[in-house]
């Protein structure tokens, strides 16, 4: 049996603040768009940079999504090694994304995108050393 990994989708309200969330605070690249004007609906693939084969897609139905819910928790999470996870953090952080959990253990951490899709952040080779803030810091919210 031949299997091959393709994509994830998740749904986005916004192309555009889903970008920036996942490109310019997360760091992946855009590698393909589809723009279907009969299906009016846009595709936009997002990888980690040299990694083509973990896609994100992101679907955006130009006259708005009713399926799309508040809360995307019944699809779990997507999860991303970081080669320093207190400088993710603080990068989302000053991109006025709140930390959910934070490293506080210099390992995991969870943050949420615009439309509500829980990430998982995961801390390449060893835990970093506990530091501050991420060490008091509380949990906030769900993810």
């Amino acid at each position: 049996m031949s299997l091959t990994y393709l994509h994830t989708m998740v749904r986005v309200r916004d192309i555009e603040q889903s970008k920036a969330f996942y490109c310019d605070l997360l760091g992946l690249e855009e590698t393909r768009r589809i723009e279907n004007e009969g299906g009016r609906f846009t595709l936009v693939f997002l990888s980690p940079p040299g990694q083509d084969n973990a896609a994100v897609e992101l679907t955006y139905n130009w006259d708005g999504d009713d399926a799309l819910p508040d809360d995307s928790r019944n699809f779990g999470h997507l999860a991303y090694r970081v080669g320093n996870i207190y400088e993710v953090c603080q990068r989302m952080l000053d991109g006025g994304v709140t930390v959910n959990r934070p490293p506080r253990d210099g390992h995991m951490a969870f943050v949420r995108s615009p439309d509500n899709v829980s990430v998982e952040l995961l801390q390449e080779g060893e835990a970093l050393a506990p530091a501050e803030p991420w060490a008091s810091m509380p949990n906030t919210g769900s993810w």
